[in-house]
């Protein structure tokens, strides 16, 4: 596997990007690429539905918890996960997976998925064209709701913090 070096993550087509939240002594952290939208098709062309994507460009979707946390209502243990994604026009299927350090989705291993959630995808109802690929955190207090944007396209992860230590 290659590692990036400094110099390499600073001159990447597709810029390394992160996205935290703390909730009392729990913090969340997503850390993924960011690639541009070029006036290009991005869902069903770009990103084809139905196959798997590393939600982002470059190595794969990191998610970091310090705390268990409930993900659309399931527990998602403390620790670090790979996070894909099987985009379809009216919904994605979010994979929480245990591999780590992947390039892409190349290596993608349905044995290490720890959980799968399906969420509504939603047009962005503003004029507003994401040109990047975007993850957001919107945090409510112990909540708060994952949002993944690019061009007019919207999914959001519903998010609580707990207090359950690993």
């Amino acid at each position: 596997m290659h590692f990036a070096s400094g110099q390499e993550l600073k001159n990447r087509i597709s810029p390394l990007a992160i996205a935290s939240a703390k909730y009392k002594k729990s913090y969340i952290k997503v850390t993924y690429s960011q690639p541009r939208k070029n006036g290009r098709e991005i869902f069903g062309k770009v990103v084809p539905f139905g196959q798997v994507w590393r939600l982002g460009a470059n190595e794969a979707t990191e998610l970091t918890s310090t705390n268990d946390i409930l993900l659309s209502g399931n527990v998602l243990k403390s620790g670090t996960y790979s996070l894909f994604a099987i985009p379809e026009k009216e919904k994605w299927t979010l994979i929480i997976n245990s591999d780590n350090g992947l390039w892409g989705a190349y290596n993608y291993n349905t044995k290490a998925d720890v959980l799968r959630v399906v969420l509504p995808a939603t047009p962005i109802p503003s004029p507003e064209v994401y040109e990047s690929f975007t993850i957001k955190i919107d945090q409510k207090t112990d909540s708060a709701r994952l949002l993944f944007l690019w061009d007019r396209t919207q999914v959001s992860l519903p998010i609580t913090f707990t207090e359950s230590k690993p």
